[in-house]
């Protein structure tokens, strides 16, 4: 497009004070290198000008595409937000219908069982009064004839008593399970720890974690701001012996530990190909190179675990491969003390790698170990 005859320039038709003029001709910037990306006036962008031959449009032509394309993606966000928020209504009632579901169920199996019992007290009450009139009635000949009665009657008594279907009486938390809810919330948590201050990152449940030193193995090497575990094959022998150092595996706890609440942390793995991270209980003994003492293998440590290309969760005798496509760079650590849920996730992409439910003990402390390179704890 020819440069000559231009209008006015980029400020005048938007409206606003006059813009910058060309460093180098003292022009109005009135028309746009497409090839260089930058504002630029009629000589620049005419015969002999240093942009002849590129791509040249009016500024407020350029000006016009931006607005389009940002109307585009303006709607484009507003599609995709509609979409999610669909789905999470969706998903939402789903899963309070499952929970109504179950609610209902269990109420009806409790109403069931109250019938059951009524008539079983009423069963038992008859059989009672029965042996009691045997006792009170039959003289000791009459009463050895009766044995067989009286042995069949006591046996069907006890067999009133048995347990009827009481596992239908508890309430079935997996009703509230969601592939999808649980990634959106491990996405979420995610990115309020990447984008909250620290006053905010307590009060959405967001840790400051740090290793405490007197936990830390002789095996490895804690950083000045406690957040990094090296992993070394000579032990050291700057750290002093105590009850709380484990002394032979490469472990360490943090300072900080948990009795209710929502908690999350994040860790650097890219550089370790050997590690564990997770949660373990204060009954986690340090001493000796016992499964006791080592990460995932008692009943007082719940870890996600890396050795070379294998990658699983552990914790006591329960060991479950995890099928990753590539190596996490980053791990995620979510504990949910009030849903009783342990849950690891990829920070990157919010995509979850395990989720655990158990009946966890206070406190629970955030464990490290590693055996290659180093970890560290993402401020």
């Amino acid at each position: 497009m020819s440069a000559e005859g231009a209008g006015p320039g980029l400020g005048l038709w938007l409206g606003s004070e006059p813009g910058p003029l060309c460093p180098e001709h003292g022009q109005d910037l009135s028309w746009f290198c497409g090839s260089e990306r930058r504002p630029v006036c009629a000589a620049c962008a005419g015969v002999g000008g240093r942009c002849q031959g590129h791509r040249i449009c009016r500024a407020e032509e350029r000006a016009e595409e931006l607005r389009s394309m940002a109307s585009s993606a303006r709607e484009l966000v507003i599609q995709r937000l509609s979409l999610v928020r669909s789905l999470c209504e969706s998903e939402e009632q789903r899963l309070l219908e499952q929970v109504h579901g179950e609610e209902e169920r269990a109420h009806q199996s409790i109403l069931t069982q109250r019938v059951h019992w009524a008539e079983a007290l009423q069963k038992l009450d008859t059989i009672r009064n029965s042996l009691v009139d045997m006792l009170t009635h039959l003289d000791d000949l009459q009463l050895i004839q009766k044995e067989q009665e009286i042995f069949e009657r006591t046996e069907e008594a006890e067999g009133i008593l048995d347990p009827q279907e009481s596992e239908k009486l508890n309430f079935n938390e997996k009703c509230t399970w969601s592939p999808l809810l649980t990634q959106l919330w491990a996405t979420a948590v995610g990115a309020l720890q990447e984008g909250l201050d620290d006053s905010e990152l307590f009060l959405a449940g967001m840790e400051e974690v740090r290793i405490e030193e007197k936990t830390v193995s002789p095996s490895l090497q804690l950083s000045e701001d406690r957040r990094t575990l090296t992993f070394s094959a000579k032990k050291s022998k700057a750290f002093a012996d105590g009850p709380e150092r484990f002394d032979h595996w490469p472990n360490a706890l943090a300072a900080t530990s948990f009795q209710e609440g929502l908690h999350a942390w994040m860790v650097n793995v890219q550089n370790s190909c050997a590690y564990n991270v997770g949660v373990a209980s204060s009954q986690l003994p340090r001493k000796g190179s016992g499964s006791d003492c080592r990460l995932g293998h008692n009943a007082y440590s719940w870890v996600f675990s890396r050795y070379d290309q294998e990658f699983r969760f552990s914790h006591n005798p329960q060991h479950d491969p995890l099928g990753l496509l590539q190596c996490p760079a980053q791990l995620g650590v979510l504990l949910d003390l009030q849903a009783q849920e342990l849950l690891f996730f990829e920070p990157a992409s919010g995509t979850v790698l395990y989720s655990h439910r158990a009946s966890f003990p206070r406190p629970l402390f955030p464990v490290f170990a590693v055996a290659h390179q180093t970890i560290s704890i993402i401020h």
